[in-house]
């Protein structure tokens, strides 16, 4: 584990994803969205996010094996997800992140937006760029890290470079991104999960295990 950037204040600013997904809701009926840019496209990108996260909130079904060893952790955990509104990878990952988490009764899930957080977003670039969602996993008592995630699963990650050096089109770019996302609901990020749960985490051993869950 390692010392973070986030602090108590940072979480005590934190919003939970059912504010989130309330805030998402209230900005758009006023054709905004979370940050400073409002612009008409930026407003449309958060309208089909919305969508995106009901469908993923709909079709992320966890398997009997993450749930067991979502039950089986032992340490009290705090997820903080950086995020924004307007932010596709963020719809198509945050709801599935929050799932898993709430499988387990010692994870809590805080959102921060990235851009009223760069002190905490710049302390955890991907290749040099903001890059969203972020996930830090931070132990609940001392708030030291104990691993991050994203911004995107590995196989998307890959697709997204080879489109990016390839150069192609951007909504060429976004119909193939979204396209994985939507042919994958969620499995790759949940198969990716269990190895890192277990690397995470204090897990009971089976014979720890209560009889009943046996």
């Amino acid at each position: 584990m390692s010392d973070t950037v986030i602090t108590r204040e940072h979480l005590a600013k934190a919003i939970t994803y059912t504010h989130y997904r309330e805030l998402i809701d209230q900005l758009l009926a006023e054709n905004k969205t979370t940050g400073t840019n409002h612009a008409e496209a930026m407003v449309e990108y958060t309208r089909m996010n919305a969508q995106r996260m009901r469908r993923v909130e709909k079709t992320t079904v966890l398997d009997d094996e993450l749930v067991e060893l979502m039950l089986s952790v032992q340490n009290k955990m705090i997820w903080v997800i950086l995020t924004e509104a307007w932010c596709g990878d963020a719809a198509q990952t945050v709801p599935a992140m929050v799932k898993i988490a709430e499988a387990s009764p010692l994870i809590e899930v805080k959102l921060l937006l990235r851009d009223e957080n760069l002190d905490v977003m710049d302390a955890y670039l991907t290749n040099g760029g903001r890059s969203i969602p972020k996930l830090i996993v931070l132990d609940a008592d001392t708030l030291e890290e104990i691993g991050t995630w994203g911004p995107r699963p590995a196989a998307a990650q890959q697709l997204f470079n080879e489109m990016k050096a390839q150069e192609v089109p951007y909504q060429q770019f976004v119909e193939q991104l979204h396209g994985w996302y939507g042919k994958d609901r969620s499995r790759t990020l949940l198969e990716e999960f269990k190895q890192l749960i277990r690397n995470w985490s204090r897990l009971q051993s089976p014979e720890e295990q209560p009889m009943e869950r046996l």
